[in-house]
């Protein structure tokens, strides 16, 4: 599995002009599952994602979690990140996990996000949908998570 996750002061995911999922201060997390990526696999990057320090503490460091700070997950599928580029132009999506097997470690990953932040504190979009994502980024700070399959 790949995430990107990108601290924001706000994000959220509109779906057929309705919004789907918003969150304040926080993460937009982009998920993206790989052939061969397993349910631990799901486990270990959702609280890797609620452990990670990138939130400033009181002196401006990057020393608080998220859940230190309070902060929302805004969670969306992205079997994009695993466009492989190397060859040619139209990029080869190969690598991305079977879509019925990614969707099963992607929510699995909200539910342990809602699990560790609180159900009020994760919002997602929808699995496959044509999604429009707005966001703020904070610093801008976009950090990378993956599991030991890579």
């Amino acid at each position: 599995m790949k995430i990107l996750l990108q601290r924001v002061s706000s994000a959220k995911i509109e779906i057929g002009g309705e919004i789907a999922g918003a969150v304040g201060s926080g993460y937009l997390a982009l998920v993206g599952c790989h052939t061969g990526d397993t349910p631990e696999n799901a486990d270990k990057l959702a609280a890797k994602t609620v452990a990670l320090r990138v939130f400033e503490d009181e002196g401006g460091k990057m020393n608080r979690s998220i859940a230190d700070t309070g902060g929302s997950v805004l969670a969306v599928s992205q079997f994009t990140l695993y466009a492989d580029t190397r060859k040619g132009n139209r990029p080869s999506f190969v690598d991305a996990g079977d879509p019925a097997a990614a969707s099963a470690l992607y929510d699995r990953y909200c539910a342990r996000l809602r699990e560790a932040l609180g159900p009020d504190r994760v919002a997602t979009g929808r699995f496959g949908a044509d999604m429009r994502v707005s966001l703020v980024n904070e610093g801008p700070c976009t950090i990378e998570l993956r599991s030991e399959q890579e």
